[in-house]
């Protein structure tokens, strides 16, 4: 189990059978394994270095197994503390390339086929985020997403920014607005757009990874990943305008305002939701069913708004109180 993490199989075992005694000291611990007590106390001293096992004092000094759970946090942590030294390394040693080999073409874009491997590549994209994660969404998905992306919340307590921007559809989605209350409290950055074109995520703004479809049996199967240059940057571009065009994704009912506030700030609040998913550009149904109304009072709600902003259309309503500022009535 640990093997990955560099730990050496014999280790594991001591570990394995710590887990299944009461505090053992070495000697004991030596004869349970079937092994000497010079081949074991090495082993016990890289399980203390790895935080794999606990010294109690007294004499003898016995050793307890670390929680399996804990033993793999601790683990991780470790892990990706050496990669980030790699990676550091690793940029170091660019400067020992000629100028004419540290950005070649053909190194900017490598295309991926199978789910696995666009599944991992994914992966070392977020487990590489240090200071932000850019990320557009869109429908359609392979998966209906359920819960909030584990991934994303370990960038988000590494204390990276995240900024998720979404197509109003990705709204739309069974339970979506409370997967979005979960990373929005956990300290993503979350906005609506009404043309986000195509799925994307960036990494510090040095890698990129984004379907070769747009189709959702085949987002999963294929994709390109992009590296530093020019065609990055104008990925990287493109998120930023989209972003400073966008809206707050809106908060649930009641979420902004407390329950003992006065009615016309309650209204007031309401109103900002409302406006807000008119200017995400949802549909009425998914409008009405977020604000927990029935269509007929949802249309009457709308119309008054409508007339207040002299707006001729609902979008025009929402993007003109995004726009000027009615949002903060």
């Amino acid at each position: 189990m640990f093997e990955p993490f560099g730990v050496l199989a014999s280790d594991e075992a001591l570990y394995r059978l710590l887990l299944r005694h009461p505090p053992l000291d070495t000697a004991r611990l030596a004869a349970a394994a079937g092994r000497t007590e010079a081949e074991t106390a090495p082993a016990v001293e890289r399980l203390a270095e790895l935080g794999l096992v606990t010294l109690l004092p007294g004499a003898p000094v016995r050793l307890v197994a670390t929680r399996p759970d804990a033993a793999v946090d601790q683990l991780t942590v470790r892990w990706q503390d050496q990669v980030a030294v790699a990676r550091t390394a690793a940029t170091a040693l660019l400067a020992d390339l000629p100028v004419d080999r540290r950005h070649r073409p053909e190194d900017q874009v490598e295309i991926l086929f199978g789910r696995g491997s666009v599944a991992a590549a994914f992966d070392r994209l977020q487990r590489s985020v240090r200071r932000e994660l850019l990320v557009l969404d869109r429908p359609p998905y392979a998966q209906e997403p359920a819960e909030p992306n584990r991934a994303e919340l370990e960038i988000l307590a590494r204390g990276a920014r995240v900024r998720g921007l979404y197509a109003p559809e990705a709204l739309e989605v069974p339970g979506a607005f409370d997967v979005f209350e979960a990373v929005v409290a956990a300290g993503e950055q979350a906005r609506v757009h009404t043309d986000v074109p195509l799925k994307l995520a960036v990494a510090d703004a040095s890698t990129a990874i984004l379907p070769f479809s747009r189709e959702a049996h085949e987002m999963v199967d294929s994709a390109f990943v992009i590296h530093e240059g020019a065609l990055l940057d104008a990925l990287v571009q493109l998120f930023e305008l989209l972003w400073a065009a966008a809206v707050p994704v809106p908060a649930g009912p009641g979420t902004a305002v407390g329950a003992a506030s006065k009615e016309r700030a309650g209204e007031a609040e309401s109103d900002r939701q409302l406006l807000t998913l008119l200017a995400a550009g949802l549909k009425d149904e998914a409008v009405a069913r977020r604000l927990g109304v029935s269509a007929r009072t949802l249309n009457r709600r709308v119309s008054a708004l409508m007339l207040r902003l002299g707006a001729r259309t609902r979008f025009q309503a929402g993007l003109q109180a995004a726009r000027n500022g009615a949002l903060d009535l």
